[in-house]
C-alpha cells in the first residue's frame, strides 16, 4: 500500500467527532491515535509524517500559562528517556512546544496538538488546556514513556492534528479515606492516575463514623480520638495534619486537578461525637466505631455548640483550600427527622458562603434550599428524583454520579473479592452504558455539571486495592465526561480501553481485566 493510499484511508474519520470508521482503520497500522481515552472531540492523523523525540529536545514555551503543565510533562519523561529535556522560554529546534493562540472552539480547557516531523505543537489558552493536551501526548506516546527508569527508545509520536475541547467542566474522582486511611504517598499515586485520563477534581472524603481524618486546630480531640482508627479496628495516627492536606491540594494543582475536601454532616458523624461530647444531645461521647452500617449517627441540632463547631471546621478548611468549593455531604441522615435536617442546613449552607465557598453535598441535602449556586451530587440508583429535578428546573447545576453505573467500589461481578453490591453489580460495560445528560428525568444536558466516580472504601485498604477497582472504570468515567454524548459507541470505545494495558502494566497498575474488554498484549 502506498504512502498516499494510506494516508487517505487513515483521514476518513466522522466529521467532528474523532470516532475513526472501524473497517477503514484496519486497514492501516495501527498506531496510538486509535487508542485514545477520552477520545478527542476532532482528530486527522497525518500518516506521512512521524515526529521523534531526540536527546535534544526542548520544552518549550511561549507562554507563561504553560509553565506547570511543561514541568508536569517533563517530570514523567526525563526518567524514562533518559533525555535532560530542558524547559525554555524561546521557540527554536527541534522538541515540544507550549503556546497560545489556540482556535476559540476549544474553550477554556480544550487545545490543538499538531504533530510535526520536527516538533509537537500544543496550543491551549488557558493552564487547563495545556494540562490536558499534556495527557493527550503521553498516550500519543510508547507505553514505556510511563516507566520510572530508563528504556530503550525510538520515541515516536505519529502524526495527527487534535483539536479537543471536554464536554462538561466537572470531570471528578472521589477516594473515601475515613472509612480507611491512606497515606498522603498513597493518595498522591491516585492522583497521578487520575490526572492521566483529564480528571480535574479530586473529591477527598475526609471524615465519617470511622474516622476524622483533618486536623482542625480549634477541636484537636478529632483527630486525637476520631482520627485514631478505622474499618476493621487498626489505631495510629491516622490523619492528616494541616501541612500534609495543604502539600496533598498542591501536588493535585501541579496536575491541573482542583480539590474539594468533604466533611459529611449531620450524619456520618460518629468520629466527632466519639472525640467531644458536648456534640451529643445527652453529654455523652460516643465509643468510636469500625464496623460499616450507616444512618445512626447526628449531631445534636438544637444545641448551639454544634453550630460552632460546624463554623470552625468550615472556617479552618476554607481557609486552606485554594478551590472555590466545599462539599457537606448531607446524606443518609436517617437519624435526623426532616425538621431538623432543615435546621441544620438553614443554619449550615449559609457559613459555607460566609467563608467565600460555594457549596457541594449529597443530593438530599437540595430540598433544603433554594440557592441555585449549589451543587446537588446525585448519588441514588433510580432515574427519577423529584427534589433534583425540581432544582434543575430552578437552575442549579447537578453533579452525576449514579451509585448504579459509576460507584468505583461496587463489584464487577458475584465473584469479585473486594467492594459492595447494595448498588448493583457494576461491570465495565455497565458503566459506560448511560448518558449523564440523558439519565434523570428533569435533568437534562443543560442542567448536568460533569460526571464523578466516587470510591467508597469499607473494603479498601490498599493501593493495590484502589487500582483493581478503580481500574479500568475510572476511564470509563472520564470518557463520560469528556467525549460527546453522539460518539459513545461500546464496540468502538471497548478497544481503546483494552489498549490502555501495556501502559498500566508499565505503571504497576493491578487492573481488572475484565472479559468484557479486549485487552491489548
Amino acid at each position: 500500500m502506498t504512502t498516499k493510499l494510506k494516508a487517505a484511508l487513515a483521514a476518513l474519520l466522522i466529521a467532528g467527532s474523532g470516532a475513526l470508521v472501524t473497517e477503514t482503520a484496519a486497514a492501516a497500522p495501527a498506531t496510538t491515535l486509535q487508542e485514545l481515552v477520552p477520545q478527542p472531540a476532532q482528530l486527522q492523523p497525518r500518516p506521512e509524517i512521524t515526529f521523534t523525540l531526540t536527546a535534544t529536545a526542548k520544552i518549550q514555551l511561549s507562554t507563561p500559562d504553560a509553565r506547570q503543565p511543561a514541568e508536569l510533562l517533563a517530570g514523567i519523561l526525563r526518567p524514562s528517556t533518559g533525555y535532560a529535556l530542558p524547559i525554555t522560554d524561546t521557540v527554536q529546534g527541534d522538541g515540544i512546544v507550549l503556546t497560545s493562540g489556540a482556535d476559540p472552539k476549544t474553550g477554556p480547557e480544550g487545545y490543538q496538538l499538531d504533530v510535526t516531523p520536527k516538533q509537537v505543537v500544543i496550543r491551549a489558552n488557558t493552564p487547563a488546556g495545556h494540562f490536558n493536551a499534556v495527557q493527550t501526548l503521553r498516550q500519543l506516546l510508547p507505553a514505556k514513556a510511563e516507566a520510572k527508569t530508563k528504556q530503550q527508545g525510538p520515541w515516536q509520536v505519529p502524526g495527527a492534528s487534535i483539536l479537543d475541547h471536554p464536554r462538561y467542566h466537572h470531570r471528578g474522582a472521589m477516594l473515601d479515606v475515613s472509612r480507611h486511611f491512606f497515606t498522603p504517598d498513597q493518595v498522591k499515586r491516585y492522583i497521578d492516575q487520575i490526572a492521566a485520563f483529564k480528571i480535574n477534581y479530586f473529591h477527598l472524603h475526609l471524615s465519617d463514623d470511622q474516622g476524622w481524618r483533618l486536623e482542625i486546630k480549634s477541636w484537636p480531640e478529632l483527630t486525637k480520638i476520631g482520627g485514631s482508627t478505622e474499618v476493621g479496628g487498626r489505631t495510629g495516627k491516622l490523619f492528616y495534619t494541616q501541612d500534609q492536606y495543604k502539600d496533598l491540594v498542591a501536588y493535585a494543582a501541579a496536575r491541573g486537578i482542583t480539590t474539594i475536601p468533604e466533611f459529611d454532616v449531620p450524619g456520618h458523624t460518629n468520629a466527632a461525637q466519639a472525640s467531644y461530647a458536648e456534640l451529643n444531645c445527652d453529654g455523652k461521647k460516643r465509643p468510636l466505631y469500625t464496623g460499616t452500617e450507616v444512618g445512626f449517627s447526628s449531631l445534636c441540632i438544637n444545641k448551639e455548640i454544634t453550630y460552632k463547631f460546624v463554623e470552625d471546621v468550615i472556617r479552618e478548611v476554607a481557609a486552606i483550600t485554594p478551590g472555590p468549593y466545599l462539599h457537606i455531604g448531607g446524606d443518609e441522615a436517617l437519624s435526623t427527622p426532616d425538621a431538623d435536617y432543615q435546621t441544620f442546613m438553614n443554619r449550615a449552607l449559609p457559613l459555607v458562603k460566609k467563608y467565600g465557598k460555594t457549596t457541594v453535598g449529597w443530593h438530599e441535602f437540595v430540598k433544603t434550599t433554594k440557592d441555585t449556586s449549589t451543587i446537588p451530587q446525585f448519588w441514588g440508583t433510580t432515574t427519577t428524583d423529584e427534589n433534583v429535578a425540581a432544582a434543575a428546573k430552578r437552575g442549579n447545576k447537578v453533579l452525576m454520579s449514579p451509585a448504579n453505573r459509576i460507584y468505583l467500589d461496587m463489584k464487577y461481578d458475584k465473584n469479585t473479592k473486594l467492594g459492595l453490591d447494595w448498588a448493583g453489580l457494576v461491570e465495565v460495560k455497565d458503566s459506560y452504558s448511560w448518558n449523564p445528560g440523558a439519565y434523570l428525568k428533569g435533568v437534562a444536558e443543560q442542567n448536568v455539571r460533569g460526571v464523578e466516580a466516587p470510591l467508597w472504601t469499607e473494603t479498601i485498604k490498599t493501593s493495590q486495592d484502589i487500582e483493581y477497582m478503580a481500574f479500568p472504570r475510572l476511564p470509563v468515567a472520564a470518557e463520560l465526561g469528556w467525549a460527546q454524548a453522539s460518539v459513545h459507541n461500546w464496540d468502538r470505545f471497548a478497544p481503546r480501553l483494552g489498549a490502555q494495558a501495556p501502559r498500566w502494566k508499565v505503571q504497576g497498575i493491578g487492573f481488572y481485566a475484565s472479559p468484557q474488554v479486549p485487552w491489548k498484549k
